[in-house]
């Protein structure tokens, strides 16, 4: 049988940045390769309003689908609006934002086209106090 994860059961992890305060949000690693996944990753988070994820990169391709909330995505050739239903893909090693405008919050699932990858943001990220952070395999 496939497991089914219950996505609000999975406990969140607390990310903030180090220095700007508004990258601030939780999220969790629904599936990645050995955990639920062969081929792929999925990462569910939420953004408070205001917050933001923060300036970062991924080492494969990224969709995300927002489910709820209202938001921009922010890259270097400019911002478009998001919100519930929309779906985007971000090619490999892009660099990119998002952040909640709306007055909820902003609740979204990342699929991730690699079963182990990892994320490198502009700003150290507490926790882990790195710039990279990635799926939970990531070291074997």
């Amino acid at each position: 049988m496939v497991p089914i994860v219950v996505s609000q059961d999975i406990p969140r992890l607390h990310v903030q940045g180090a220095k700007d305060k508004s990258v601030n949000w939780v999220g969790a690693f629904a599936t990645c390769g050995g955990h639920g996944a062969v081929q792929s990753s999925t990462i569910v988070y939420e953004i408070n309003p205001g917050d933001r994820l923060g300036w970062h990169t991924d080492a494969t391709e990224e969709t995300q689908y927002i489910l709820s909330g209202t938001g921009e995505l922010l890259m270097e050739d400019g911002t478009q609006a998001i919100g519930p239903g929309s779906v985007f893909a971000l090619p490999a090693n892009v660099r990119h934002d998002i952040v909640n405008t709306g007055t909820e919050v902003l609740h979204a699932v990342a699929f991730f086209a690699a079963a182990m990858f990892t994320q490198t943001f502009d700003e150290v990220m507490l926790p882990p106090n790195t710039h990279v952070i990635g799926t939970p395999n990531r070291e074997g």
